[in-house]
Formats: C-alpha cells, sequence, structure tokens
C-alpha cells in the first residue's frame, strides 16, 4: 500500500498536506454558512461557487495523492468544476453591477477593449466595442461555452482512455490526447479572454468591491491549477524530474505538482475568505437609477 511505501518525513508530509485540505474545507464550510445568512439570495450561490474553486481543487489533489490511480479523475473533476467558476466569475460582475440593465445604463456611451490578454494583448490596433446586449451576451457565450465544452471533451477523453485509446503524456499527432488538450486550450483561452474583457471595464466601478483582490485570487487559481501543472507533466515527460523508485518520472512529476496545489489551494482558500466576507453593502458603487428621480424632487 501506498503509507507501508512512505517513509517517516513522507508520512509526515502526507498527513500535513491532508490536515491542511480538512482545514480548507472546514474554512469553506463555515464560509459558504456566512454567505448563505448575510448576502442576497441573487449573489449568494454565485460567490459560494467561486469561494469553492480552491477548497475543491485543494480535495481532488489530495485525493490524487493518496490513490496515484484516481489522479486522471481527480484531475478531470478539477477541471470541470473550475470551468464553471470561471463562467460564475463573469457573472458575479454582471451582477455587482446591479445586473445586466444597471451595466447597459452606466456604460451606455463605453466601449470594451478587447485588446487584451490572454488572447489580443498585443493586438493594439483592435477596434473597441461598444457596451451593448449583443456584446455583453457574447462575453457571457464565451465563457458559458467553456462550462459546457469542456466536460464534454473530458468525459470523451475518459471513454477513450477506459478503451486503452486515450494516454495522458502521449502527444504524438496520431493520439487523441494531443488534439483534445488543445481543443480545451483554445477554448480556456477564450473563456479568459471574455473574463478580462469585462474586469478591464468594471475595474474602477467596483474598486469599492474589492474586485481587484477578487481577480488576482482568480487568475492565481487559473495560473497554479493549469500553467504550473503544465510545466511540472512536461519536465516529467522530458526526464527533466528523475525518477525515484517505485516512483516513475511521471507519477514524481504527479506528486509534486499535487501536494504544490494542497499548499497553495489552503493559502488562498484562507485570503478568499478574508477578501468575500467583508460587508461591502455599505460600498455600494453610485446607483445611476434611483439618483435621478431624488434630483428632480429635491427643488420642490
Amino acid at each position: 500500500s501506498l503509507s507501508a511505501g512512505l517513509d517517516l518525513p513522507g508520512r509526515f508530509l502526507f498527513a500535513t498536506l491532508t490536515l491542511m485540505t480538512l482545514i480548507a474545507i472546514l474554512v469553506f464550510i463555515e464560509e459558504a454558512v456566512y454567505i448563505y445568512r448575510k448576502i442576497p439570495s441573487s449573489k449568494r450561490s454565485i460567490i459560494i461557487w467561486i469561494n469553492a474553486a480552491a477548497p475543491v481543487i485543494s480535495t481532488t489533489s489530495c485525493i490524487g495523492m493518496w490513490v496515484p490511480r484516481s489522479t486522471m479523475f481527480t484531475d478531470f473533476t478539477a477541471g470541470i468544476f473550475f470551468a464553471i467558476v470561471i463562467h460564475k466569475f463573469l457573472m458575479m460582475m454582471i451582477k455587482e453591477c446591479g445586473g445586466q440593465k444597471m451595466l447597459l445604463r452606466r456604460f451606455e456611451n463605453g466601449r470594451f477593449t478587447i485588446s487584451t490578454g490572454p488572447c489580443c494583448c498585443c493586438c493594439l490596433c483592435l477596434p473597441r466595442v461598444p457596451i451593448t446586449r449583443q456584446t455583453l451576451f457574447w462575453l457571457k457565450l464565451g465563457t458559458f461555452q467553456f462550462a459546457v465544452f469542456r466536460p464534454v471533451l473530458i468525459f470523451l477523453s475518459i471513454v477513450l482512455w477506459t478503451n486503452g485509446n486515450y494516454v495522458l503524456y502521449n502527444l504524438s499527432p496520431k493520439g487523441p490526447a494531443l488534439w483534445i488538450s488543445c481543443f480545451i486550450g483554445a477554448l480556456t483561452l477564450f473563456a479568459l479572454w471574455a473574463v478580462g474583457i469585462m474586469f478591464r471595464k468594471v475595474r474602477i466601478l467596483l474598486k469599492c468591491k474589492n474586485i481587484i483582490p477578487k481577480f488576482a485570487l482568480y487568475q492565481f487559481i487559473v495560473i497554479l491549477n493549469h500553467l504550473q501543472t503544465t510545466i511540472i507533466n512536461i519536465f516529467a515527460t522530458q526526464k527533466i524530474i528523475p525518477c525515484a523508485p517505485p516512483l516513475s518520472s511521471t507519477a514524481r512529476g504527479s506528486y509534486i505538482a499535487q501536494q504544490l496545489l494542497i499548499m497553495e489551494m489552503f493559502l488562498i482558500t484562507v485570503i478568499s475568505r478574508v477578501v468575500y466576507r467583508r460587508k461591502y453593502h455599505d460600498l455600494e458603487p453610485p446607483e445611476c437609477a434611483p439618483e435621478e428621480p431624488r434630483d428632480k424632487k429635491q427643488p420642490p
């Protein structure tokens, strides 16, 4: 068994990381109860979803650490969950602006800057797009397609894997892993691009809502869960991470990625509790609609 093959420092490390995962889950449960009691129902579920990202990734990484054969399923579970969280984050920014109607009213003469990362940060010549219902629809579609198609592609990968046709580290053009990974990567870039366009427009308006720290936490989860894990897996497949019997290079790289994610997601869970727990009802951005009738009523 895994525990029998560990020495004393290894058991201590596994126990510490498992304890960190349990603490992250408890912190999230306490935060979810607080959000359920204190946050308006229109924003409640969205904020709980976003706060759940780090604990869920930490939990799946912990399960993958203890049960190495489940790594593919745990990675896919975390990937599906975070695809939904990306869409929820975009919807949260719209909700914090007062909803779609209020956002359109605030920025009725404004324009979206689409020359932003990760797709078009170097294309400064791109025109600025008017903020309309149609452009908002396309932004929401950009994240929604990721929440829909990534689970479908992951389900297809699992089906091919059970049949022996899908090998995660086999990136030859003849195998399906390369093409599925490239397609998921393209969908990810479009989803992150849509969130970046919206954030660039509302970051000043929602500064009183601490949207910049919230966006930073969201970006850290993206980078750590996707980019960091991908780099470690590449190092493992290229044998840069040496094997340590009975663990192969790929298995050792998977262990390193999971252990790093547990520690990082634990810190993000604790920081998210501080950022999202503040009472923002006193820091509402100025409402355009209610102020006009008040001004008209003041002269009489």
